[in-house]
Parts: C-alpha cells; sequence; structure tokens
C-alpha cells in the first residue's frame, strides 16, 4: 500500500502535463500590472517567491541515451519528452535572436514583466470583449513550464495553467522573482529547453534533430525562424504538415521581427523569407522496440537492460518510480553490449537455426569478474508485431495465441519474467562445486554402476522408481565404472552424481546454485527448493529445474573467475546530466556507483580451481591433474576454441532441450535450444551439437588476438 499514491497519482501527471503542453489555451493578461499587488498578497507573496527559488533549481525532463561498450554506437533512447539539456554556448545566435524576436521583443529591458505589454493587452482585450492579445513575456512563459514541467500532481500541473487571472498575477510575481534570481541569458537558456516545438519535440536540442537533423549550433536564420514560429502554436505553425502555408507565414513574421530588431539586414531577411521551408525530418528512437534494424537483435539486451534498471534502489523506491526516472532523467549510459561480440554471437546462432524456427536457439556470453554481458542473441526478431507469426507448437495453445517465432520480445535469454528451459546436466556443476567446498577431494571416487537406487523418495509407478525411491539410470552402458570427479564430469555420469550428491546434501546443492545466481519461477521449483524439501530433491543434480542461458552463464563465469559471483550488470558507466556518474547509498550507508560489479566471494577459490580442472574434461582438454577417462561428451570443444576451456554439456528426457555451458578465463557462454512455447517439443539428439558448435565457435572469434591465458591449477590438498 505504502506505493499505492505513487502509481495512481504521479504516473497520471506526466500524461497531463503533456495534455497542458499541447491542449491548454495559455490565460492572458486580464488586469493591468497595479493589480500585481494586491492579488499577489491574496496569493502569498512568500509562497510565490518560495515557488520561484524552487523553479530556479528545477530542470525540465531529459531523454536517456543509451550506447554500445564503445560509447558511440546509439542503441536507442528513452524518453517521456525527448529534450536534451543544451547550455546557451552551443545553441546558434540564430536560434537565441529568433525566440526573442518572436516572443518577447523587450526581453532584455523588462524585469521579469513588461508594463508596456501588459497595459497594450489590457486594453487591447478589454476593447475586444475577449481574448486577443497576450502579455508574457518569455521569462513569464518559462515559469509557466517549469511549473507545470515539476509539477508532483494533477492538480500542481492543472494550477500551473489554469486560466484565471489570479495563475497570472501569480506568475508575474514569480517572474519578477525569478529576475533577481537568474540573469538574462541563464533565462533564455532555460526557456529554449523547455519550451515545446510540436512533433515530441521538448527544448531546441530536439528540435533542430526532428525538424532538421542537425544540432542548435549549426542552425540557420532561416531554420531558427522556422522552430521559434512554433513555439505559440505548435499544431497550428507545423511546418512538416501537407499545407506549409501557415508555417511560412509564422516564419517570415518571425524574420521580419529580427529585421526590426537589427538581427537580420534588409537584404538577408528579404533573402530569408524567399526562401521555401526545407525539412529535413527525423525520428529519434523511444525504447527497446525502436532500435535500428540493422541492430534489431539487440532489442533482447535492451529488454534485460531495462529490466535490470527497474530493480535497482538507485532509481527509487520502487519500480514506477525507476521507469520515470529512466524517462525523465536525462541519462547517458554506457552498456556492457560489445558490437563485435555481439555480431559473433548472432552470426553463430542463425547460421545453425534460422529465425523462422520453432525451437530458440540462444547464445549469452558474461565476463567473469564482473558479471559483464557481453552479448545476447537468439533466432527471433525482437518485435512487437505477432500478425504474421507461425502457429503455437503447444497443441493445447494452436488456434488461441499465436507461436513466438519469427517475432516476440519475450525475454527468451534471461533477465524477465520467462522462467527458462530445463538445462540437464550442466547442473552436475553445482553438485561437484558443492562437494569441492564442503572439503571433499577431485579424487573421490564411487563405483558407478547403470542404474543405482538412491535416497530419495519416487513413488512415481514410472522407470525411475525402485520400491519407492528414485533409481536413475546412465545415458550410456560404457559409463560403468569407477569414476572421480573428472572423469564422471567429462562423460556425465549420472550414477556418479546422485551419489556424490547423496553424500553432500541435495539442499546444499541447491542452496550453492542459489548462492551462484539461479532463481526459481515456477511452482514447481519453488516448491522442491524450498528448505522443506530441497533435501529431498535428488533429481536436482540432472537438471530437472528451468534456468536462464543469462543465469548460467554468470554461474559458469563466477567458477572461471575463481570463485568470485558477481551479478550480471548490463552497464559500463550511468552518467547523470550533468556529467557525474549516478550513485546509490548501500545498506550501510555508504555511496557507491551504481554502474560498478557488485561481486562477492561465494565458494572458495582452491574450490573454484579444482571444478575448472574436472570441467576441462568435457571439453577435450587436458587438466592440471587427474585423467579424463578416454573420452568425453563434448571433446571438439578445445580444437575449436583453440585455448585452454572447460564446460559442460546438459540434455534433458528425449532431448527436448540441449545445452553447452563453456569458458575461458576471460569469457563465459551459455547456448542452449529448445522450444518456449513447448517444452515437450523435443529438439533431437541431432540438434544437441549446435549449443556445443555455437558457444565454441563463439569463444573463438571473440577471443582471437587476445593472449591465451591459462586456468590456475587446484592445490594438492584439493586434488587429494
Amino acid at each position: 500500500m505504502k506505493n499505492a499514491p505513487f502509481s495512481s497519482i504521479s504516473r497520471l501527471t506526466p500524461l497531463l502535463r503533456a495534455g497542458l503542453i499541447s491542449g491548454v489555451v495559455v490565460a492572458v493578461a486580464a488586469y493591468p500590472l497595479v493589480a500585481i499587488g494586491g492579488l499577489g498578497a491574496k496569493a502569498g507573496a512568500d509562497a510565490v517567491k518560495d515557488k520561484a527559488t524552487a523553479i530556479q533549481g528545477s530542470s525540465p525532463a531529459q531523454t536517456t541515451y543509451v550506447y554500445a561498450s564503445d560509447g558511440k554506437t546509439l542503441l536507442t533512447t528513452f524518453y517521456e519528452e525527448h529534450r536534451k539539456y543544451t547550455p546557451l554556448s552551443e545553441m546558434s545566435p540564430n536560434i537565441q535572436q529568433a525566440i526573442v524576436a518572436s516572443e518577447d521583443s523587450r526581453f532584455y529591458k523588462h524585469n521579469g514583466v513588461d508594463a508596456k505589454g501588459v497595459a497594450r493587452a489590457f486594453v487591447a482585450n478589454r476593447q475586444a470583449g475577449g481574448v486577443s492579445q497576450g502579455a508574457s513575456t518569455l521569462t513569464m512563459q518559462y515559469v509557466r513550464m517549469a511549473s507545470r514541467d515539476s509539477a508532483k500532481t494533477p492538480a500542481e500541473a492543472l494550477q500551473a495553467t489554469e486560466q484565471t487571472a489570479l495563475r497570472k498575477v501569480r506568475e508575474m510575481r514569480m517572474a519578477i522573482d525569478l529576475e533577481k534570481q537568474l540573469t538574462k541569458p541563464q533565462i533564455l537558456e532555460r526557456y529554449l529547453n523547455a519550451a515545446y516545438f510540436g512533433h515530441r519535440a521538448y527544448g531546441i536540442y530536439s528540435a533542430s534533430e526532428i525538424f532538421f537533423s542537425k544540432t542548435p549550433k549549426d542552425l540557420t536564420p532561416v531554420e531558427a525562424a522556422t522552430l521559434a514560429g512554433l513555439v505559440k502554436s505548435p499544431s497550428e505553425y507545423d511546418p512538416a504538415s501537407s499545407d506549409q502555408k501557415a508555417a511560412t507565414e509564422r516564419r517570415n513574421y518571425v524574420i521580419s521581427r529580427m529585421r526590426d530588431m537589427g538581427y537580420l539586414s534588409p537584404d538577408a531577411a528579404a533573402a530569408a523569407q524567399a526562401e521555401p521551408i526545407r525539412l529535413k525530418l527525423s525520428s529519434p528512437p523511444n525504447d527497446c522496440v525502436s532500435l535500428p534494424k540493422e541492430l534489431n537483435s539487440w532489442g533482447f539486451f535492451c529488454d534485460y537492460l531495462k529490466n535490470w534498471w527497474s530493480t535497482q534502489p538507485a532509481f527509487g523506491e520502487n519500480r514506477l518510480e525507476r521507469e520515470d526516472r529512466l524517462t525523465r532523467g536525462g541519462y547517458r549510459i554506457v552498456t556492457t553490449i560489445d558490437p563485435k561480440i555481439q555480431k559473433i554471437a548472432d552470426e553463430q546462432v542463425q547460421s545453425r537455426e534460422a529465425i523462422g524456427s520453432p525451437f530458440a536457439h540462444g547464445l549469452v556470453l558474461v565476463e567473469p569478474g564482473t558479471g559483464r554481458v557481453k552479448a545476447m542473441a537468439v533466432n527471433r526478431n525482437y518485435s512487437l508485431d505477432l500478425s504474421e507469426n507461425y502457429p503455437n507448437s503447444n497443441p493445447a495453445l494452436r488456434g488461441k495465441i499465436k507461436g513466438n517465432y519469427p517475432n516476440t520480445v519475450a525475454p527468451l535469454l534471461g533477465g524477465g519474467t520467462v522462467p527458462g528451459y530445463q538445462a540437464g546436466s550442466t547442473f552436475k556443476m553445482f553438485t561437484m562445486l558443492a562437494a569441492l567446498d564442503a572439503g571433499m577431494p577431485l579424487s573421490t571416487a564411487f563405483d558407478s554402476p547403470h542404474r543405482f537406487t538412491t535416497i530419495y523418495p519416487d513413488g512415481s509407478g514410472g522407470p525411475t522408481d525402485c520400491g519407492g525411491f528414485w533409481c536413475p539410470s546412465n545415458a550410456s552402458g560404457a559409463m560403468t565404472g569407477r569414476h572421480a570427479m573428472w572423469s564422471g564430469f567429462g562423460k556425465s555420469v549420472n550414477t556418479y552424481f546422485v551419489q556424490l550428491e547423496q553424500k553432500v546434501g541435495a539442499d546444499r546443492v541447491v542452496r550453492l546454485a542459489e548462492r551462484l545466481g539461479l532463481r526459481w519461477r515456477t511452482e514447481v521449483d519453488r516448491r522442491q527448493a524450498s528448505p522443506d524439501n530441497a533435501r529431498k530433491w535428488g533429481a536436482f543434480t540432472l537438471g530437472v529445474s528451468d534456468a536462464t542461458p543469462l543465469e548460467m552463464a554468470n554461474a559458469y563465469a563466477a567458477i572461471a573467475a575463481d570463485g568470485q559471483y558477481c551479478d550480471t550488470i548490463p552497464v559500463l558507466s550511468i552518467t547523470n546530466p550533468d556529467g557525474s556518474p549516478a550513485m546509490y547509498k548501500t545498506a550501510s550507508g555508504l555511496e557507491r556507483e551504481a554502474a560498478k560489479p557488485r561481486c562477492r566471494q561465494e565458494v572458495s577459490a582452491d574450490a573454484a580451481r579444482a571444478a575448472t580442472d574436472a570441467a576441462r574434461c568435457p571439453t577435450g582438454d587436458t587438466p592440471a591433474r587427474g585423467g579424463c577417462g578416454g573420452w568425453s561428451t563434448a571433446d571438439s570443444v578445445r580444437g575449436t576454441v583453440g585455448r585452454p576451456v572447460a564446460g559442460k554439456t546438459g540434455t534433458t528426457d528425449s532431448t527436448r532441450s540441449a545445452w553447452f555451458v563453456g569458458y575461458t578465463p576471460e569469457l563465459a557462454a551459455a547456448s542452449f535450444i529448445a522450444d518456449p512455447d513447448n517444452p515437450f517439443n523435443a529438439v533431437g539428439d541431432g540438434q544437441s551439437n549446435k549449443p556445443i558448435d555455437t558457444a565454441a565457435s563463439a569463444l573463438k572469434a571473440a577471443l582471437k588476438d587476445q593472449p591465451v591465458r591459462q586456468f590456475t591449477p587446484p592445490s594438492d590438498a584439493i586434488t587429494g
């Protein structure tokens, strides 16, 4: 209930502000200047002065810009009002002169209220018997805009623009007070950054960009006059409309005023008025669905960025506040996505499984020691348009809901609400790591028959039920024999790992997986992972729980980083509009950068190194200590990557999904193939090599030309 007021009121206020900008006619002067004193007292002089001071420190909503890791490649922007604050020094004198000529020719002579203008408007309106002329100075207009933009509630927003004499007088008093606190250039700068020019262009930067595809410093007199003419009535004088007559007449009026004020010579003004309006329209992207076409596949990473942002206390007390800050805060976000690695990931994924396939084939790459996400690729178009999608592969949903291919915005790779996919034997890593962290050496050995009856209950009556106890079997009879961790992991021997799990405790395995970032999103997984049931969850070691590629890549990255787990993070830097880094306070009261990696030691370095040594066996690599037993499940990986590499394959019953998670000291990769719509739609054994080949080839290409780094061998004590 604590967040209800924000949800119901604060989110409404920006919409109301937008409506007021486009639909409310500003009140005109209804009283002569001498009325300011009397009505001002009624309004509360102190309150007016306080409001003027508050406005001085306020800033309008600004656009957030999001870049790739190079700090140059623009992914997208987020905005409620497209605006980028621009100093007056970065604006052409032409636009400064044009706005003064158009809106307030006596701007540099009055003290916030133009007495002559008020008197003139009062007489004209009395004679006309209605609204015929206004008297708002640039300062008064800015006061109105700032009051509206800084409104926290709908009532404040309405009060800022209500068509009453009281509002007008209050505005005058505030303008006078503001001119005592700010210089004329400061007021002009703020005005030009707050004004609305139509076409969702708020402020001169966005107006220059949207109408002329240039920055404010490059505006010509003709372009400046065109934009200045829009402020009075953006829709009536819209130069992008089919009929430019009204826009041209308004522009020519502004040019005439610039001539009269000496800003343009008569000849220059005549030449300018003879020119047609030449627009170069652009449409700035907004949100993840607006990425450039060539960067469409980056939309899934962008979606992950949004979800991450909404969980960060640095940007608000709740999800709605954080989303509001993203669209109004004017941040410069440099993300972790590496254009080179993302391109490699896209190529590797799409070359093996077409975008039109019902099977989702994806790849995530994470940097060990930081948790920075370098790439997220999946064989889908990031799009809200599902109209041409194929039928759903789930018979229960066919004809009711379209399939998720080729278009979707579902977070298939992680970072959202999608529970993920059963990850099979990749979960054996958690059992091995829990055992190592508990002090068991790599040499821990068991006789591993083809089938083994465990201590864990079953009762299903199926092939894994042996008298009420769970009795899994190996995938092949060739796995039967005595194994230590190296060969047990390299050959993926089920009956070895259920014995290891029994010895360390299934609940300890589950808890270690949680420490390395796994979360339970289905009711079944949450129930099984509960403290009461985790100790009986024997099948956990075989990967019956759902996991996302993002989670698995990051969990294995922690092992590559000698047991240091880092929360996944999509940003390298987050900069406030003033250039300072975005900060937040920790629970202990310390300030730290919002973009700084958050890491902690979750397992001992020696345990992680030992796990890595055993994890070299599945890839065809050579461990520093033990032997792999002669063969492995993904022995092509070492030859493909061309450098030390560890990892693990994973398949589920009937190969409904297939996985490979691998890592070098520099990079961790998780690749999968499955049907998100129908988990019973088996990808088949023929598809199981695709994640292996995709991840291995991506690691090779991403690390090309980088120095080869070796894994640190485990100690003799943990080797056994």
